[in-house]
């Protein structure tokens, strides 16, 4: 009798995991501090008084497409002060444009493209170079490594830091860094509720409630239900999430909160559509995408992609006198993804009834066939770290410190399904389709999969840094910033098994990693309007990146990467519209080619990119509000590969590989363009668009064509708590493919339209 395990029933990980043991403590340790506040509340008074500006009390995002500070960068900072560029998108533009995930905001910052991964998730790309693939995504400072379809619902902005930031934040970092912003509790008693209706049954429902419950204390939760049958790119929505967090001793010497954050996807999968070539006899470099609607979907009525994260963050914030900070957190976090999918290709000539299929033979009849892609994973995190920031006069200069520390410990487990046979798996096997026949109801018994554990990976990392930005004259700065990192990875593989209760044979691998990151950078100030600066960073990543290690990667050194910019941020005179701009140049050395469905082995190379950046935000007349992100990148070219063997074939040899390639996802031109109009005092409008240049999938000579999209927006507001809002996005209905795959594009979503009602209390 097989030991048979259900997908919900996965083996215990080989090592141990814990689920977020600290979320009681934390909750418990809330209601235990405001106690203790309570009872020294009159001692307190005797204290020496502390006057501090309650930072938390600036305008949210909801407020403006403008905004003058940052927490990208390890504390509050004016962005006049950093000496980086830096794009921040704002809850009010997310809600003028109705974008409701992580990557639809994203969209919005230029400079974007993505990669449609083997595993059904997309590789987001910034500048070019991977962003969440080296886990440079980051939830109020802190890293988010795990990969899941991030929502919008408890986000107050989205802000991007470009270029090098391993100095700040670590490993990773080449084409730069995406902070979340999280809403966070405020001394007011503000309610809002949002319903939207749309396209292809869309329903939405987001709930932000904060409510004052003391003299510092706040309270504030968001919580969201969101059901469709189409995203408008052929894959169905049902998710929900709540967050919640509680924050006491607001804007006095110490400050504390203390978060909870859920979010539940059980979502529908597009995992990607197979190019096509005009003839069969048409070279590759024709390959296109096919000549369908967006929502067409092929897939099987089993397949899904569900997910969900839970992190419990506690943090506390302590003001020393003339200014100076101590800003310490720790999160704990137990992500978990089970995908079942079909990648879709075209059947071969013998199913086509002898002609294989192409744009001159395409009809309803052509048949697809669908894969069994599958992945399954856990992941368990635990981050501490404590932030310092002084202003002081030292030396005859002013001087701003800021130092840190962080730790962090991540396990990852990746399970696969038993094969047939010995192992005491099953054989699933999908059924064809045709083009005519999309939804067509095919489903095959998913849990009738059994599982093992594939491979698991646990790091432990820790990172010590210091930057001092000096005021050296009275229109000028010099930044100067150091970092170590430490980093230990241990990955075990285990090979196919030959029975049907083990794991197969076990190889152990482990990477040791310690290296430094610089940073650099001079501003000119000569007025509270103007900013210039010059900066220089280097980063680097591991080979352990996406947590996996092999025989050909274990002993490889990180990767090496520098940045240079050149940039300005210049406010008009009344500091309503700010323009910023940077010239920029990213060298990446000794890089990586992996990938798990060639037969590449790690590869030393080069690359560099340079280019233009431009962005604008604010109201260049008080009734008209802008926003615009714009990414010009003219030169960007593999500069060294690695030598081909002395014998057998040259497999590094790959297009976007070879010396002179302009590298793979490399649009020339990319951004993002929003106004809007206020007509009078309850007519409000708008319109934008979202472009991408040509580009090249990964190891493919064809090039993706560039594309355009335009949205319009139209808002009334019957009174001061009511507001209707209607969406078209992609009005021209523009077929395009969005992620790219050497065999598949994931399509962008169709026209849609949605009307949202929006209620405050």
């Amino acid at each position: 009798m097989t030991n048979s395990i259900r997908p919900s029933q996965k083996p215990l990980p080989l090592k141990s995991r814990k689920l977020l043991p600290l979320a009681a403590l934390m909750l418990a340790g809330s209601l235990e501090g405001t106690a203790v506040h309570a009872q020294n509340a009159n001692a307190e008074k005797t204290l020496k008084t502390v006057t501090v500006k309650e930072q938390a009390e600036r305008p949210e995002g909801k407020d403006s497409l403008r905004v003058t500070d940052t927490s990208i960068g390890k504390g509050q900072q004016q962005l006049r002060d950093i000496p980086q560029s830096v794009t921040v998108v704002t809850e009010r533009l997310m809600d003028d444009r109705n974008l409701e995930t992580f990557k639809e905001a994203l969209k919005n910052t230029a400079g974007i493209s993505f990669l449609a991964a083997e595993g059904g998730e997309e590789d987001i790309r910034l500048r070019g170079f991977s962003l969440q693939a080296t886990g440079d995504v980051f939830v109020d400072g802190v890293r988010d490594p795990a990969f899941y379809e991030r929502d919008t619902f408890n986000m107050d902005r989205l802000e991007v830091l470009r270029g090098s930031a391993s100095m700040l934040l670590g490993r990773g970092s080449t084409g730069g860094a995406v902070n979340q912003v999280s809403k966070a509790p405020r001394l007011i008693e503000e309610n809002q509720i949002d319903v939207t209706l749309g396209s292809h049954n869309h329903r939405r429902i987001v709930a932000d409630f904060n409510q004052q419950t003391g003299d510092n204390a706040a309270l504030r939760i968001s919580a969201m239900y969101t059901e469709a049958d189409n995203n408008g790119a052929g894959s169905s929505l049902d998710k929900n999430g709540v967050a919640a967090s509680y924050r006491w001793g607001i804007g006095e010497r110490d400050e504390f909160s203390v978060g909870l954050y859920h979010l539940d996807n059980n979502n529908g999968m597009n995992y990607g559509m197979p190019w096509i070539r005009p003839t069969t006899t048409s070279s590759v470099l024709e390959a296109t995408v096919l000549p369908l609607d967006p929502t067409a979907y092929y897939g099987m009525a089993s397949d899904y992609n569900n997910g969900s994260a839970t992190h419990a963050t506690f943090s506390h914030l302590h003001r020393f006198d003339e200014g100076a900070e101590l800003k310490t957190q720790v999160r704990q976090g137990h992500y978990e993804r089970d995908q079942r999918a079909s990648a879709i290709r075209l059947g071969n000539a013998t199913l086509q009834g002898g002609t294989a299929a192409s744009l001159a033979t395409f009809s309803p009849a052509t048949v697809l066939t669908r894969g069994t892609n599958l992945k399954i994973q856990d992941m368990d995190t635990l981050h501490v770290q404590s932030d310092f920031s002084k202003k002081f006069e030292a030396l005859g200069v002013r001087h701003e410190l800021l130092t840190g520390v962080d730790l962090a410990k991540e396990e990852k487990t990746v399970y696969a399904a038993r094969t047939a046979g010995t192992q005491g798996g099953v054989t699933l096997t999908k059924p064809t389709t045709t083009v005519g026949t999309p939804d067509d109801g095919a489903w095959v018994n998913e849990s009738l999969r059994v599982l093992r554990v594939n491979n698991q990976y646990t790091s432990t990392s820790w990172g010590a840094y210091a930057q001092d930005l000096v005021q050296v004259a009275p229109h000028w700065k010099v930044l100067a910033g150091l970092r170590y990192d430490s980093l230990r990875g241990d990955y075990d593989a285990y090979g196919a098994p030959t029975h049907a209760v083990d794991n197969g044979p076990q190889t152990a691998y482990q990477m040791n990693v310690g290296e430094w990151s610089k940073r650099a950078g001079v501003l000119f100030q000569p007025n509270d309007l103007q900013s210039y600066h010059f900066s220089y960073g280097t980063s680097f990543n591991t080979s352990g990146d996406s947590y996996s290690l092999g025989a050909s990667n274990v002993d490889t050194a990180p990767e090496q990467s520098v940045n240079l910019e050149l940039g300005a941020k210049i406010d008009s005179t009344d500091k309503r519209f700010t323009t910023r701009l940077a010239l920029f140049r990213a060298t990446k050395k000794n890089e990586r080619n992996t990938d798990p469905l060639l037969p590449v082995v790690t590869l030393t190379g080069s690359r560099y990119v340079s280019g233009l950046e431009i962005d604008i935000s604010g109201r260049p007349i008080p009734k008209w509000e802008v926003y615009g992100s714009f990414t010009w990148i003219p030169d960007a070219k593999v500069t060294q590969a690695a030598p081909c063997p002395a014998s057998g074939a040259c497999t590094q040899s790959a297009p976007g590989e070879r010396v002179g390639d302009r590298p793979a996802l490399m649009p020339e031109y990319s951004g993002s363009l929003w106004n809007t109009y206020q007509l009078n005092s309850q007519w409000r409008v708008g319109g934008g668009l979202t472009f991408r240049g040509k580009q090249t999938p990964t190891r493919a000579e064809f090039e993706v064509p560039a594309f355009v999209v335009a949205d319009l927006m139209a808002e009334y507001m019957v009174n001061e708590a009511l507001t209707i809002k209607a969406n078209i996005s992609n009005i021209n209905n523009k077929r395009y493919a969005d992620q790219l795959y050497p065999g598949h594009y994931i399509p962008g979503a169709g026209r849609l339209t949605q009307v949202t009602a929006s209620y405050k209390f």
